[in-house]
């Protein structure tokens, strides 16, 4: 095998890893869409199957800017339980609610004005 023939290789094998990822991620955002019937996405699938590179080009073309969106709130979905459970985990409490305890700290005498606005600034941020 020459030099030429590896690097010919590569490159069919770089382009089907990349048409790989565009078919999963065609895939994924069918099932992910809502708004889209069953029998549309089985019609995508089917194209999907025995004309993959139309298909896909057309797809990507048509409902790009849906997939992108699709997207863009699934991440922010997953993004807001993340942090929910991470808050949950941790053991803290809603922003309002910590500025609430420290006030009443404030108000026992417990922490001092300058204190109680650290506090309060660093519930507002985080």
């Amino acid at each position: 095998m020459d030099l030429w023939s590896l690097v010919a290789w590569f490159f069919w094998v770089f382009v089907f890893v990349a048409y790989l990822m565009v078919l999963f991620s065609i895939l994924g955002d069918l099932f992910r869409d809502h708004t889209l019937g069953g029998g549309w996405k089985a019609v995508w699938i089917i194209f999907l199957i025995f004309v993959p590179f139309l298909t896909a080009l057309v797809y990507l073309i048509a409902r790009g800017s849906g997939m992108q969106k699709r997207s863009v709130e699934q991440y922010a979905e997953l993004r807001k339980q993340q942090d929910a459970y991470i808050r949950t985990a941790a053991g803290s409490s809603s922003p309002t609610d910590d500025i609430a305890k420290a006030k009443s700290l404030l108000d026992s005498g417990a922490i001092s004005d300058a204190e109680f606005t650290a506090l309060k600034t660093k519930a507002l941020a985080g």
